[in-house]
């Protein structure tokens, strides 16, 4: 049976509402996406932050950490065995080099220090005597080469009238005494030798000739008159002085300087042996730790102090072989320390080794840094961070360091434009803990750079998800 026009007509309406419900669903639908991406753009577009590039100074560092040490630092041990008679240092004191900081009871020590006492007495006084026998030697040379000088000076130079005179009648004196001595000897030359009288007129005689011998010649060399043979020994009895004088002046000086001799060596032992039952401060210092208490039993080998040279305090620390090249003896470190949080120390590179370690195939190099401004708070074994100051520039274009990113094994950073995140290539220079010197690139001053873009890995061809598409202007 044909339709009628109203069956069709129905039929007609009934599809076309079925065709604007779908077409109003799928408007509906397409409302709800877009809202849902437009939403997700905006929230992702809010969870960016970002920065401007701007021009600024940088200080470019060197980061590594250390121990805190003293230059000079000293465990001080016992040499011998006793019972602990003195302490006179404890923990904070500042002592000097050979101070005695503690002592052992004498009567407690080993038998061969106890003797080393009475060896450094006996020693000493042989020491003394030697040098007091040096030194009379010596004196004793100086005279004979002032004799020697004036007996040349004598024989070669005129003197005086008053001396002529007096030397003269010296002279005459002693020939006088010396025809007589010869005029009693005469008649007993021919005597036996052995006869008393003989004898003692011989002896006259002889020292009569001596007398007069010694006047001559003190009457020649006043007057300028004295021969070649006398002049001749004289100088040669100057030059015997003279020889003896040095030799005595050597010896003499070698005593009073301590250079190793019999005696010498044996103050040196007993010495050795008797500062066995004490502690010395090697250098001036603070002692850091002490042990020994008035009583106690020691022993050789155990520990009695500590002790440091705390008025310089240094940090090694390693450097890579990557950086150690920029680093250079004087320049500027600033320390912290996890024990002093809210402070900020100064400090100098003093040294820089020449050769490296290899450790686990890694290569450093020991750096060391005194502080320059140590105070209460920073001892000796405290962890430090330091980072060496290697440059400092002025007015340069800066980008932070959380902004960039590697791409393609580029460094790049993200660029917001047009609410797209576009990567710009950039060459970065010297760098710090936050900021990087800008050196190259397409980035401009003032440009926008993202410091926090989104990460995420695509398959290639494949869009992002919704939301950031757009941001990313497609897939990366």
């Amino acid at each position: 049976m044909a339709k009628t026009f109203a069956q069709n007509l129905g039929e007609f309406i009934k599809r076309r509402w079925l065709v604007l419900t779908i077409v109003a669903i799928a408007l509906v639908a397409t409302l709800f996406i877009i809202n849902r991406v437009s939403a997700g753009r905006n929230a992702a577009l809010e969870s960016l932050q970002t920065a401007v590039v701007e021009r600024g100074n940088l200080t470019a560092t060197i980061g590594a950490t250390g121990s805190v040490r003293a230059e000079q630092s000293a465990t001080l041990a016992w040499g011998t065995s006793g019972i602990v008679e003195e302490v006179n240092a404890e923990v904070g004191d500042h002592v000097s080099a050979d101070q005695v900081l503690a002592t052992l009871v004498l009567n407690s020590l080993p038998q061969n220090v106890i003797m080393a006492q009475v060896d450094l007495a006996d020693a000493q006084d042989a020491l003394d005597l030697d040098l007091a026998e040096k030194a009379k030697a010596l004196a004793e040379a100086q005279n004979a080469v002032e004799d020697a000088e004036r007996d040349l000076y004598n024989l070669t130079h005129p003197g005086k009238q008053v001396d002529i005179d007096q030397a003269f009648a010296n002279m005459v004196l002693a020939k006088d005494k010396l025809d007589q001595a010869r005029e009693d000897y005469e008649p007993y030359a021919n005597k036996p030798e052995n006869n008393l009288t003989r004898a003692n007129y011989l002896l006259r005689l002889t020292e009569a000739q001596k007398q007069y011998d010694s006047a001559v010649r003190i009457y020649n060399a006043f007057t300028g008159t004295a021969n070649a043979t006398d002049i001749s020994v004289a100088e040669g009895q100057l030059a015997l002085a003279q020889g003896q004088l040095d030799i005595a002046q050597r010896d003499y000086d070698n005593a009073v300087a301590g250079l190793p001799n019999s005696a010498e060596a044996q103050v040196a032992a007993a010495e050795a042996a008797l500062k066995l039952s004490r502690i010395e401060a090697p250098f001036n210092g603070v002692v850091t730790d002490a042990f020994p208490l008035p009583g106690d039993q020691a022993a050789t080998g155990v520990v009695a102090f500590q002790l440091d040279d705390l008025s310089k305090l240094l940090v090694d620390v390693q450097v890579s072989e990557v950086d150690i090249n920029r680093v250079q003896v004087g320049q500027d470190a600033i320390i912290t320390f996890d024990a002093a949080p809210d402070r900020e120390y100064q400090g100098k590179v003093t040294g820089v080794a020449l050769a490296g370690t290899i450790d686990s195939g890694v290569v450093n190099f020991r750096v060391t840094v005194e502080l320059t401004d140590p105070d209460e708070f920073v001892h000796p074994a405290m962890t430090a961070a330091v980072n060496i100051v290697v440059t400092e520039l002025q007015d340069v274009l800066l980008i932070p360091n959380r902004a960039v990113r590697v791409l393609d094994g580029k460094r790049v950073v993200y660029v917001l434009r047009d609410d797209q995140l576009t990567p710009v290539e950039v060459q970065i220079g010297a760098s710090s803990e936050i900021y990087s010197e800008l050196i190259g690139g397409e980035l401009q001053e003032t440009d926008t750079i993202v410091l926090n873009p989104p990460s995420y890995t695509f398959e290639p061809g494949q869009p992002p998800p919704q939301g950031i598409q757009n941001l990313f202007g497609g897939s990366n």
